[in-house]
């Protein structure tokens, strides 16, 4: 693969509390090691980035999503796996055999990829391939910005904080086959993650917690935990530290699941087709599996 040399990356800003456009990015090609650093040094700046118009085979995403980090080979998630590619999540739309997609409804809730298991991801590299006529969005929310727009008295309330989250607690699980929830539930059992996180790589403090997912605080029973975690997360998607993104085909969007988390709209039609790939390079060890 031909490497291109260092570039001065032109861009344009998303939101107006995080996310960047880079433009003129051209992922057929190997990048210089010296863009892949800026690059890099943006996402952490601003939690997302946007690459548009990346036509490239699933090797390439691989191959790019490498130069960020190990990555995932999705063992606790093996029914969503790429035949092919172990390293590539599937999300589609598309009936198998005739029969549902298992990633049909996957992601229509707010969370952080991973966040239930014991070493989350840095972060997600997702690509874009089939579309819907209109809808398919998916809608980004920081949080960093939401953690700094917390009062002083409230940050020294929620520091030192853990909370359980429970992949068991998503929503759809009801609508999936039986054996399938078992088998993700075996997998998967509760951990406890803080309730506030330092990003380990730019010091900035973030906010951790999930719409469905986050059951309780540790110590506390779920009624009690539930008045300051609704709070938390209604905070966390005020518009103000929100993005909406309106896909084309052949965007690639990286979101840092260290300081944002997304939600997978269902505003398409019925019989409409998703199709998308997404690589997830691992973070850091963090949390413990929750107490009964």
């Amino acid at each position: 693969m031909k490497r291109e040399p260092m570039m001065t990356l032109r861009t344009r800003k998303l939101s107006y509390a995080f996310g960047i456009e880079i433009f003129e990015i051209d992922l057929t090609h190997e990048l210089a090691d010296e863009t892949v650093a800026e690059i890099r040094r943006l996402w952490n700046k601003h939690g997302i980035v946007l690459l548009r118009g990346q036509n490239i085979t699933p090797q390439q995403l691989i191959a790019y999503s490498r130069r960020f980090g190990e990555l995932d080979l999705h063992e606790t998630l093996k029914p969503f796996r790429h035949p092919e590619h172990s390293e590539l999540f599937v999300l589609s739309t598309i009936p198998v055999d005739g029969k549902p997609s298992v990633s049909e409804n996957v992601g229509r809730h707010w969370h952080s990829d991973l966040s239930y298991t014991l070493r989350p991801p840095l972060g997600s590299i997702f690509h874009a391939q089939i579309l819907p006529e209109v809808g398919g969005d998916t809608m980004f929310a920081s949080f960093a910005a939401a953690y700094d727009g917390l009062s002083e008295k409230m940050k020294e309330v929620i520091e030192g904080l853990d909370a359980v989250h429970d992949y068991m607690g998503v929503e759809n699980m009801k609508k999936r086959d039986p054996k399938l929830v078992a088998q993700l539930r075996e997998a998967n059992p509760p951990v406890a993650q803080p309730l506030v996180r330092a990003h380990n790589e730019t010091g900035r403090k973030c906010l951790y917690l999930s719409e469905q997912m986050t059951k309780r605080i540790v110590g506390m029973t779920e009624r009690e935990s539930m008045p300051l975690l609704r709070m938390l997360f209604e905070h966390c998607v005020d518009p103000l530290y929100t993005y909406r993104h309106k896909w084309h085909p052949h965007d690639i969007i990286m979101w840092d699941n260290r300081s944002t988390m997304h939600l997978a709209l269902a505003d398409f039609a019925p019989g409409a087709h998703r199709y998308c790939m997404r690589t997830t390079i691992l973070g850091k060890p963090s949390g413990y599996l929750a107490p009964a």
